[in-house]
């Protein structure tokens, strides 16, 4: 079953004349209320985020952990992070973001609903958000460079998965009923939240779409469109995906 998903008007909530300049700022990126929430924010970033070598390494690793709900020892923040309402952000241990990543939580309804396991790895340039729902990775997770991974409805990844470059999971669905009217301005649903179970491998360049749940020990192959549910220890290809082996 479909439902609606909250939608969030980009445009209008950078440009309402109703609110200051810098309060809309502050509601965009930081998200929560105070000029020293805003203050602590912008600090941080200002002397560390687009510090190079070592020394950035340390001082990013130092200074993001008061940003986020929670940051478990030894994780490692790269350069030039985008980090929008990191409060309500929950990392483990030994987890590495690497440069030019975008992590952002403002959908989540609570904090902690965007949150990372222990020892794992999202790398360059890639994207997770939090649209509406939870989005919850597991333990010794490896994402590869310029992925996106969005939960209009939540995302949830088990331990031990393993996503190569530029694959794709979640997002939503715009309706299209309504002739005369801009799909853009149309509502957002989803078919539910996409599920991956423990020791999965999406290819490069898979796409995973919204309400979709991937079994255990799964393999989905490079280029890939999973449309419908996996089974355990199922290997899948083609577009839509169908099943082609098992382990």
């Amino acid at each position: 079953m479909s439902g609606l998903a909250d939608k969030v008007n980009v445009i209008d909530a950078v440009t309402d004349v109703q609110r200051s300049a810098l309060r809309k700022y502050a509601d965009f990126f930081v998200g929560r209320g105070g000029f020293g929430a805003l203050l602590g924010y912008e600090l941080r970033l200002m002397v560390a985020a687009n510090r190079v070598g070592a020394l950035g390494y340390l001082l990013r690793g130092r200074l993001y952990p008061g940003l986020c709900d929670a940051v478990g020892p030894g994780t490692q923040f790269g350069r030039n992070l985008t980090l929008r309402h990191p409060f309500k952000m929950r990392l483990g241990a030994r987890v590495a973001i690497d440069d030019d990543c975008l992590l952002c939580a403002r959908g989540a309804k609570s904090v902690g609903d965007f949150s990372i396991g222990d020892d794992s790895l999202v790398a360059r340039a890639t994207i997770l958000i939090t649209k509406d729902g939870v989005l919850s990775i597991g333990n010794d997770c490896s994402i590869g460079s310029q992925c996106y991974l969005g939960s209009s409805g939540g995302l949830e990844l088990g331990d031990h998965v393993l996503i190569a470059s530029q694959c794709y999971l979640g997002g939503g669905r715009y309706r299209t009923e309504r002739n005369g009217t801009p799909i853009r301005h149309q509502p957002v649903y989803s078919r539910g939240p996409v599920r991956v179970g423990n020791d999965v491998w999406l290819g490069a360049g898979a796409r995973v779409m919204d309400g979709v749940s991937i079994g255990d020990g799964a393999v989905i192959g490079a280029g890939s469109v999973v449309t419908k549910d996996v089974a355990p220890l199922a290997i899948m290809a083609g577009v839509p995906a169908r099943q082609v082996d098992e382990r």
